[in-house]
């Protein structure tokens, strides 16, 4: 598999309010990783600039701002966010099938409006630094992501054989990647790159095991690398 096919399945988590530093990281590993996650600490402090310097990198934007609202609220919202050219968007599965159909939506209409493809909705399941959600809790999430017409969802590592029992075709995104012999840091489900992949996930989220690092864009390499051993 070549390095673009990985490449395509990475991103990179930018937690930082600095938008320079954020546009830095982005370009050293440029080369390796092809999506950049913009969270609510960078979109907080950014907003439209940092998907705009994103985007100009060549880079996709995974805006994982986490929508969580009434449905009518998170219509509005995603109105807005869906013109901004990001390619993905996260709004939590836990609001129910009414609100992630208001994101879908908004999101459609926003682009529609704006000229731009609409971002696919990732709908959150579970957040990997809780330990204690049961199977049925992830079940009925990944159900109503399904219902209202999700593009994707987000779960950890370890809930994919389930999440691909109740919806085999539907993207997964996958946060808490660490590579052998890295801290785990705040994530109490963790998962290396290669043993994600081989569980079925399609796209992976890497943060400080690539941020945290001497050489991030080395770090990145060496992370693509190992996706490409497990494709």
């Amino acid at each position: 598999m070549s390095n673009i096919a990985a490449r395509s399945r990475l991103a990179i988590a930018l937690d930082t309010s600095d938008l320079d530093a954020a546009v830095s990281l982005a370009r050293d590993v440029q080369p390796s990783i092809g999506i950049a996650k913009v969270g609510l600490q960078l979109f907080s402090a950014a907003g439209q600039k940092a998907v705009e310097q994103i985007r100009e990198l060549g880079m996709d934007v995974f805006l994982d701002v986490k929508l969580h609202d009434i449905p009518n609220t998170v219509f509005g919202a995603s109105r807005v966010l869906g013109s901004l050219g990001a390619r993905y968007l996260t709004v939590h599965a836990s609001g129910g099938v009414e609100m992630l159909q208001a994101a879908v939506s908004g999101l459609d209409e926003g682009a529609r409006i704006a000229g731009v493809a609409a971002p696919t909705v990732l709908a959150v399941t579970v957040l990997t630094s809780d330990p204690n959600a049961t199977e049925e809790v992830l079940r009925g999430r990944v159900e109503a992501a399904v219902s209202a017409n999700c593009g994707g969802i987000v779960c950890a590592a370890s809930d994919l054989t389930v999440v691909r029992t109740v919806a085999p075709k539907i993207l997964t995104v996958v946060p808490g990647i660490r590579p052998t012999d890295t801290p785990t840091h705040d994530q109490a489900r963790v998962a290396t790159p290669q043993s994600a992949i081989q569980s079925g996930a399609d796209i992976l989220v890497i943060g400080r095991a690539v941020t945290n690092a001497d050489s991030p864009a080395e770090a990145a390499k060496r992370i693509v690398e190992e996706v490409e051993q497990a494709l």
